[in-house]
């Protein structure tokens, strides 16, 4: 399993991005997909999931009511729409894949990730 994630750049607080993870390869069975973001000295930290079975989606409460996880209906491309931006969100983000997991929020349920793209909160 492949996954390439893009989106992110240089973005005001109060503004938008969103971010978008291709998800290539198989992957058998039900399987969680989410997203997490790494600051610089800090570990990473679980922003968001998604159930593959039946699109239920989870948040951390860093982010809940401003970012929304989503999915097209190939299910190959996961997206995170991240609303109302602040300096605390700067951080590379990166997408990864949990199989077997209906929801996983651990860094170590994963077993595959993307390459991170840096999401740069600033005026």
């Amino acid at each position: 399993v492949q996954l390439q994630a893009s989106g992110g750049g240089l973005v005001q607080p109060g503004g938008s991005l969103r971010l978008s993870c291709k998800i290539s390869g198989y992957i058998s069975g039900d399987y969680a997909m989410g997203w997490f973001r790494q600051a610089p000295g800090k570990e990473r930290e679980w922003v968001s999931c998604m159930s593959s079975s039946d699109g239920a989606t989870y948040y951390g409460d860093a982010v809940k009511g401003r970012f929304t996880m989503s999915r097209d209906n190939t299910q190959t491309t996961v997206y995170l729409q991240m609303n109302s931006l602040k300096s605390e969100d700067t951080a590379v983000y990166y997408c990864g894949v949990a199989p077997g997991y209906y929801a996983a929020i651990k860094v170590g349920d994963y077993d595959s990730w993307g390459q991170g793209t840096q999401v740069t909160v600033s005026s």
